[in-house]
């Protein structure tokens, strides 16, 4: 049983009767929210018995699975030959550049040809840490001087990516506070430059957001979706803390769906998003 799940049946089935008040407590905790956690009490109490701690498990798994969108398929190459560029966004400290760096092994493990662009200009150490990355994994990593204009590095990426006929350019942008303006605009500023060499591009910008982080992750993906529009979002630092549930939040909400989700600091500790999987396990 995952983390999630075992830690709630361990706190049902020390009580000699449920305490629902308690139990809505715990569910909202866990980052469920409080529409769906209400639904899971309304549905346990609307069973009219006396309820065990396999009953509350269940009922929430299967509320869970039935909120939750099926999978989306794995981005693919285009039929046209063009890069498909990624655009990488988020708040400092969620793992963004890390999970830049996991989505290009990941996609690279699938026999597709990667490119990486360190356009997190603002944090000197990021542009490294990418480098870093990129030689540990053998994916190429373009960058550009310190502090310059994040678009232009996306921009000549997307050209050297375009000109070696990758398949993926990924685009680890500079991690914002997501109330600041200035920062917002940049990524439109992203947006339009990619898009002078490709009109469809980019094709994914997915977020980031740590799943330790509750309901802050929501406001997070509530703004960024209002700046550039979310194609889906990464969970990261769900090893053992079993917090996911604020992808179901967030997709409750607003409709963004969990992409990918990092379990580990380890670059394989990454995998795409599988709805029964997720439920089952990582929970």
């Amino acid at each position: 049983m995952a983390g999630f799940f075992k830690k709630l049946f361990n706190k049902i089935a020390d009580q000699a009767e449920v305490d629902w008040d308690e139990l809505e407590a715990n569910l909202i905790a866990s980052d469920l929210g409080a529409k769906q956690s209400i639904a899971i009490v309304d549905e346990l109490y609307d069973l009219g018995r006396e309820i065990t701690a396999e009953d509350v498990v269940e009922v929430t798994k299967k509320r869970l699975s039935t909120v939750l969108p099926e999978d989306t398929p794995p981005p693919a190459p285009r039929a046209e030959g063009k890069p498909v560029v990624i655009l990488i966004v988020g708040v400092n400290g969620t793992g963004k550049t890390t999970s830049s760096a996991k989505l290009g092994l990941w996609l690279k493990n699938r026999g597709h040809s990667v490119m990486l662009a360190a356009a997190d200009t603002f944090r000197a150490a990021a542009v490294e840490q990418l480098q870093r990355w990129g030689d540990r994994l053998d994916i190429p990593v373009v960058t550009g001087k310190p502090n310059s204009d994040p678009s232009s590095v996306c921009f000549n990426a997307h050209k050297q990516a375009i000109a070696q006929n990758a398949d993926f350019l990924i685009c680890d942008t500079a991690g914002r506070i997501h109330t600041r303006h200035n920062l917002m605009e940049e990524l439109g500023k992203i947006r339009r430059t990619i898009a002078k060499q490709d009109e469809k591009a980019p094709d994914l910008t997915f977020l980031v957001v740590d799943a330790s982080t509750g309901s802050n992750a929501l406001n997070q993906a509530r703004e960024f979706h209002k700046a550039s529009p979310l194609d889906g979002v990464i969970v990261t630092k769900l090893d053992g803390s079993g917090k996911g549930g604020i992808a179901i939040t967030i997709y409750d909400q607003l409709k963004v769906a969990p992409r990918f989700i990092g379990t580990g600091e380890e670059p394989e500790a990454f995998s795409i998003f599988e709805k029964d999987r997720f439920v089952g396990e990582v929970l």
